[in-house]
């Protein structure tokens, strides 16, 4: 792999999950999902997004939603058990999970922060996901993902 391994790569060869790694062209730095599914060759229902949000405690959570698909913010505060929270700025989101823009994997932030990911997740048997750096997703089978973020199912989407 092109510039060595990223934590969410290290996490996953920790806690020994059966994962893929696919690589794709970003040649301004980023692609929308929707187009990292079409550069990776798969359906935009199986690949997912990693989105961070901020709570009104202040807390980040993290919601993991099909690239097509848009997070109902109003369902997320409420699965969280906050009033209401918003996504964070992009400028903030190296400094709270250690990703950029385009490459936030739910796997090896900085922090391991409170994770769902949307229940439409159950009728896949793997999902892909972003592998930590712009350019690379993983694969990897939905209960692994799961368990390697201790994350739980939720009807997050619009």
């Amino acid at each position: 792999m092109a510039g060595g391994k990223t934590n969410a790569v290290r996490l996953l060869d920790l806690k020994k999950v059966d994962y893929k790694l696919y690589e794709y062209d970003a040649p301004d730095g980023f692609l929308d999902g929707v187009s990292v599914a079409i550069a990776t060759g798969f359906e935009p229902d199986k690949v997912y997004k990693t989105l961070v949000v901020q709570g009104v405690s202040r807390e980040y959570y993290v919601c993991v939603i099909p690239v097509a698909h848009e997070l109902d913010l109003k369902k997320a505060a409420k699965h969280f058990g906050e009033k209401k929270m918003d996504m964070i700025p992009a400028k903030d989101i190296t400094k709270v999970t250690g990703y950029i823009k385009g490459g936030c994997s739910p796997v090896g932030m900085k922090k391991q922060f409170r994770t769902s990911i949307d229940e439409s997740a159950l009728k896949l048997e793997r999902i892909v996901v972003s592998a930590g750096k712009v350019g690379l997703q993983m694969e990897l089978p939905v209960q692994s993902l799961l368990d390697a973020v201790d994350a739980k199912l939720a009807d997050l989407m619009i």
